[in-house]
């Protein structure tokens, strides 16, 4: 949908919010090591503190269960995953997932190319997060002209 002024979209950020038990090393981990710039912080004082990280570009990604499943398949994770996971893209994949493991991050699937074109891994990460670092191999265009892209605006 082409947005103009008359119908611009009324959300202009997604925030995911996530309590975490260990809060430095929570910030540490994706401040300092996966390199989200810190936006913002607030504290009233004792354990009350909040970091607001910039992740970039937001989507909403809703799977149905049978997609969830699917990805999870292709990206060689054998366990059960949470029905919440977050994603992110970053320029190397197999070196960020290093990193990030390095960093205490536990491994869930290594690196893999997918169908739709991306080297995906998946992590245990800090806030008892699993999240996913993306790499993306193909332009938005390519990807379009693969067999089985499509929006449901589309159809």
């Amino acid at each position: 949908m082409t947005h103009t002024p008359e119908n611009r979209p009324r959300v202009r950020q997604l925030r995911v919010v996530v309590e975490a038990d260990d809060h430095e090393a929570a910030v540490t981990f994706y401040r300092n090591v996966l390199g989200m710039d810190e936006v913002a912080a607030f504290a009233e004082g004792g354990d009350d503190r909040v970091a607001i990280l910039d992740a970039g570009r937001a989507t909403l990604e809703i799977a149905s269960p049978t997609h969830k499943a699917l990805i999870d398949r292709v990206e060689g994770v054998t366990e059960e995953s949470p029905r919440i996971r977050l994603a992110f893209e970053v320029d190397d994949s197999a070196r960020t997932t290093g990193e990030l493991e390095a960093a205490g991050a536990r491994v869930v699937a290594p690196p893999v190319l997918t169908p739709w074109r991306s080297l995906n891994a998946r992590l245990e990460a800090p806030a008892d997060l699993q999240i996913t670092v993306f790499q993306e191999t193909v332009s938005p265009e390519q990807r379009s002209g693969l067999p089985g892209f499509d929006t449901d605006e589309r159809r």
